[in-house]
């Protein structure tokens, strides 16, 4: 068993992460850390866990923890680092943004990889700290990849995308109360988001020349969940094209290329990404789909974590979608 502690356990992916943490056989949640909540039980944030936990949050981590996961805001993790020291021998997977690009991937003596499993299961397997993947950024990453890698991304790609309102966190903010987000859409940050930076880079490390991509993010009216289409000029064959994605994720236990178009409700409280390929008229269409607080986050989290422990990839991940 490994001792795990959640850092800024109060949020959304604090949450799921708690929740994962718990019922993974080769884990033992040692601490959640808040400073606001000191000595009240978890359950009393997160009702559902009544039952299923006694702990109560800490205002001090412990330092020789196995592996800490910083569930902060963005900016916070580098400061929260420099407040608390932890053993050289504790893994930290960040799920902020501050790790992310190469450029700012030290902090001190930690070098953090990042944690895209599906390309990166060798580095981070050997790594002793993760930048885990921005949610946007892990639909995009997967329906682009395959096609990046065998240099088949030749002109422009045009992305939109749609997050659920949990994609903004558990903080309220005008575009986040109930009146205005039901039976609303907006979009935000039009070819300007964040998460575009590490797209690119992650893109880019195959080593191939990147074409402009050109994303529209969307705020939608449901909870959880990321639905982003993609498409591009592409000269090969639907055949190709699905063999190509097929190839590409078949050691994957978690993102699969569909048959038939694909829905929120197939991977809504799982792990997993599903993807579908259509051609018409030299345009290829890639659709993604994913929750945003799980692959796009907190399990993906696990994920990493299982790949740097040995275990399984998918141990304490094997989860059932909504379905209805």
């Amino acid at each position: 068993m490994i001792r795990a502690g959640v850092i800024g356990g109060s949020g959304y992916t604090g949450g799921e992460l708690i929740r994962l943490l718990l019922h993974h056989p080769d884990v033992q949640l040692d601490f959640v850390f808040s400073r606001t909540r000191k000595g009240e039980s978890l359950h009393k944030t997160f009702p559902d866990l009544i039952g299923q936990t006694n702990l109560t949050y800490v205002d001090r981590p412990n330092a020789d923890a196995d592996v800490v996961f910083l569930c902060l805001g963005h900016g916070n993790s580098g400061r929260f680092l420099e407040t608390w020291t932890f053993g050289a021998d504790t893994c930290i997977v960040d799920l902020s943004n501050e790790f992310r690009a190469t450029e700012n991937c030290w902090f001190g003596q930690r070098e953090f990889v990042y944690g895209l499993p599906e390309s990166f299961a060798d580095a981070i397997s050997r790594a002793r700290n993760i930048a885990n993947p921005g949610c946007f950024a892990t639909a995009i990453e997967l329906a682009l990849l395959p096609l990046a890698t065998a240099g088949l991304l030749k002109k422009a790609v045009h992305i939109n995308a749609v997050t659920g309102s949990t994609g903004a966190g558990a903080g309220l903010s005008e575009t986040s109360h109930f009146s205005w987000r039901n039976n609303n859409m907006s979009v935000y940050k039009p070819f300007t988001h964040q998460h575009l930076a590490e797209i690119r880079e992650t893109l880019e490390s195959t080593g191939k020349t990147i074409p402009e991509l050109h994303f529209l993010p969307h705020r939608g009216n449901f909870p959880r969940g990321i639905f982003a289409t993609l498409y591009t000029a592409y000269a090969g064959s639907i055949e190709q094209a699905v063999d190509l994605y097929t190839a590409y994720y078949e050691d994957s236990p978690f993102t699969f290329v569909t048959e038939g178009p694909v829905n929120l409700k197939q991977v809504v409280n799982t792990n997993s990404a599903h993807l579908h390929v259509h051609l018409h008229e030299g345009k290829l269409l890639i659709t993604s789909v994913l929750d945003n607080l799980l692959k796009g986050a907190s399990g993906q989290a696990v994920e990493n974590m299982n790949l740097m422990f040995g275990f399984p990839r998918d141990r304490g991940l094997n989860l059932k979608a909504i379905g209805f």
